[in-house]
């Protein structure tokens, strides 16, 4: 397993294949990732515990342990944790194809 130091918390590399990838991520309290999409990546996240207010598009909404989340490629997402946060992600293997539309810690717009 890969760990992953962010700046808004961690991530658990737990499966890089071909065809998929597997993460737990874990987002600290009051912490939020970049505002982004991605060009050509697809994921579902399951949120496993704490809460966190989601942006997808022009959307908001409070996502808790339970609650299942699925991003298309050019979707425009961010969670900013309510409290620290955890949750799986499974994807198409495009780990570095992210886009940044803002970003709390000046990150380039693309990885």
């Amino acid at each position: 397993m890969r760990v992953v130091d962010k700046p808004w918390g961690r991530e658990d590399w737990l499966v890089v294949g071909d065809r998929i990838a597997m993460k737990r991520l874990v987002v600290f309290a009051g912490k939020r990732f970049s505002l982004q999409y991605h060009e050509r990546k697809e994921e579902a996240w399951l949120f496993v515990r704490g809460s966190a207010l989601v942006t997808i598009g022009e959307t908001k909404q409070v996502s808790k342990a339970g609650d299942v989340i699925h991003l298309r490629p050019k979707t425009i997402h961010r969670i900013e944790a309510i409290d620290e946060t955890e949750f799986i992600e499974v994807s198409t293997p495009e780990l570095d194809d992210v886009v940044r539309l803002a970003d709390d810690f000046d990150r380039p717009e693309r990885d």
